[in-house]
């Protein structure tokens, strides 16, 4: 259906239009489904607490400096103290023919106390107050997401401290490589986990800014004071230009693209459980609460909620992708385009909050059946680079020494023998510089223990990654 423009509106038409808070000049109203389309309503009433909370602080610096009599200013703050009670009670109810959260919030301030209520409004604009609430909100949910890693951290810690001797097989290219210590690969993810969280928390650095006082782009011409508002929204500093104060969502950038990667390594994980739960591997098994069955297949097991993590990536990739081509080629200041900045920032939070929360059960539960890992690097020929070390500490050049494993593995898997089951006459024909002394290094665990090097698999080194992520949780 095509809707024409009419320049003969009825008398109906521009009472509408002027009761639009901004609407002084116009003599038309956008039709419903217009308004709709125009309004954010619908997703940034989740910021509802954080305008009140910059509506309290603006107010109270608006009496402070004398910029509105005191009376007023303590009458306006009353009503937001008693509309944030009713916030948190349940009982707003919001209209989407007043658009956005901030101009429902001053509709009920206004049926709540008055005409009084728009002078609220006195040196600021729209453009600062959704960039204050915007910072607000990404500053409030920070330290929730860096919680809930050090909740997953500190099981993966607990996982890795019960396991520091539980071999598997190491993999490159999804092949054997080499047996590693099971708690070294726990603590993989944790300093994947750790850097996440540094990023999270370095985030705060540029979210916690305030935009308060930039008014629509230029400033205002009342004397305000943007350090008292900053001080009692507890932001860390102020903007210092206000075109980028209201134009600024790097913070909000930053905070998606942390999120990405935090959904990436969650993905790996997911990935890495649901191959070593297969009927394959076997090498753990998901508890019944965080596994699913089939509607066909009575024996199923699936690792759907490891799944689900790992299909919800895209989502995330989604949210970072779209507000980066949103912010492209913006010109300053303020665009209506950045209206699309908040719903993507939301989706991720609750994306990565129910991810880690669903991961930490997930790993909390986790049977590790140890037995199955460990026959697992008995045959895999994975002991080879020890036989290839063994031979380079009795002097033969490295290139020489693999060149001499290659062909003993190749005879194996010929034979169907693994290494440390050759005869030492067998090995001595390949080298003369093989003893007996080299079946103890082709032993899994001992090849696993006597990687010392820092931050390697050795037992001693695994002890000391978890010692130090002990005290990071304790710091944290």
């Amino acid at each position: 259906m095509t809707h024409l423009h009419n320049d003969n509106n009825s008398e109906e038409d521009m009472i509408m239009a002027v009761k639009k808070m901004w609407g002084g000049r116009f003599t038309a109203v956008s039709p419903e489904f217009a308004q709709e389309f125009g309004a954010s309503i619908s997703f940034d009433q989740v910021m509802a607490a954080e305008d009140i909370e910059g509506s309290i602080a603006h107010v109270t610096m608006l009496g402070t400096t004398g910029i509105l009599p005191q009376a007023d200013a303590d009458k306006i703050k009353a009503g937001l103290l008693e509309i944030q009670s009713e916030l948190a009670a349940g009982k707003l109810e919001f209209d989407v023919a007043n658009e956005d959260i901030h101009m429902n919030i001053e509709a009920i301030l206004t049926a709540k106390i008055g005409p009084v209520a728009g002078k609220l409004h006195t040196a600021r604009s729209r453009n600062d107050q959704v960039a204050t609430d915007f910072h607000l909100w990404v500053t409030h949910r920070l330290p929730e997401v860096t919680a809930a890693i050090s909740k997953l951290q500190a099981v993966l810690v607990q996982l890795a401290e019960a396991n520091v001797e539980t071999i598997l097989p190491g993999t490159t290219h999804l092949q054997h490589a080499q047996p590693i210590s099971l708690g070294h690969y726990f603590m993989s993810y944790y300093s994947m986990l750790q850097r996440d969280k540094e990023r999270f928390q370095f985030n705060q650095q540029h979210a916690s800014i305030s935009p308060l006082g930039a008014a629509a782009l230029a400033g205002t011409t009342f004397p305000i004071d943007r350090q008292q508002t900053a001080d009692l929204l507890h932001f860390n500093s102020v903007y210092t230009n206000s075109l980028d104060a209201v134009s600024d969502r790097d913070f909000a950038v930053e905070y998606l693209s942390n999120a990405a990667l935090l959904m990436m390594h969650l993905s790996r994980l997911s990935e890495e459980l649901i191959i070593w739960a297969s009927f394959e591997y076997q090498y753990v098994e998901l508890d019944d609460a965080y596994s699913t069955g089939s509607s066909i297949m009575p024996q199923k097991k699936n690792a759907d909620y490891a799944e689900l993590i790992r299909g919800k990536v895209g989502r995330v990739y989604g949210d970072l992708t779209s507000l980066l081509t949103v912010m492209k080629g913006l010109p300053l200041a303020y665009n209506k385009d950045m209206q699309e900045d908040k719903e993507g920032v939301f989706d991720a939070t609750t994306t990565i909050m129910g991810s880690l929360h669903v991961m930490t059960g997930m790993m909390s539960t986790l049977h590790i059946k140890q037995d199955n890992m460990a026959a697992a690097v008995q045959n895999d020929f994975s002991n080879a680079t020890e036989l290839a070390d063994y031979l380079a500490t009795k002097g033969l050049p490295f290139r020489q020494a693999h060149a001499v494993v290659g062909q003993l593995v190749l005879t194996g898997i010929k034979t169907h023998t693994p290494l440390q089951d050759m005869p030492l006459t067998q090995l001595q024909a390949a080298s003369d510089l093989i003893e007996a002394d080299v079946y103890k290094d082709l032993d899994p665990v001992v090849a696993v223990a006597r990687r010392t090097s820092f931050g390697g698999t050795g037992f001693d080194s695994v002890r000391a990654q978890i010692a130090l992520a002990q005290k990071q949780l304790e710091e944290d």
